[in-house]
């Protein structure tokens, strides 16, 4: 797969369920191989609880500009855990099965890795689309 929004994700801008620069946005490292990438997953809760190495906290710094969404960079502190085959973004309502998913990055810089105990940095793209551009 590539770097995609999911289907919610773009349903969610268009509806006005998700406000990328006020919502509370978040993401997790994810372990493909203990529970693998399926397209039609629409909330937090269809991904399996050991899929997710490390959580990120909310994202700071979030600007909108030309519907191209960006952050803040995010480091997770002593990793450890499943190699981390993508990051999944999502905007956290505080409950699981309605916090809906956005995106997923599976091509970047430094992924796959491998948690080893220290930190892992996720450096967003610096380009013309940052994060995702809708």
């Amino acid at each position: 797969m590539a770097n995609a929004l999911r289907d919610t994700g773009r349903e969610g801008f268009l509806d006005g369920t998700i406000d990328w620069d006020t919502n509370t946005i978040k993401h997790f490292l994810y372990d493909e191989g203990a529970d693998a990438f399926i397209a039609g997953d629409d909330n937090l809760d269809d991904i399996l609880a050991g899929a997710r190495i490390a959580t990120s906290g909310a994202y700071a710094s979030k600007t909108v500009t030309a519907g191209v969404a960006d952050a803040a960079d995010v480091v997770h502190t002593a990793v450890s855990g499943a190699t981390v085959e993508s990051i999944e973004i999502y905007k956290d309502s505080g409950v699981e099965s309605t916090s809906r998913l956005i995106a997923n990055i599976d091509t970047a810089t430094g992924l796959p890795v491998t948690p080893n105990g220290g930190d892992i940095t996720v450096v967003f793209d610096a380009g013309a689309n940052r994060i995702f551009k809708l």
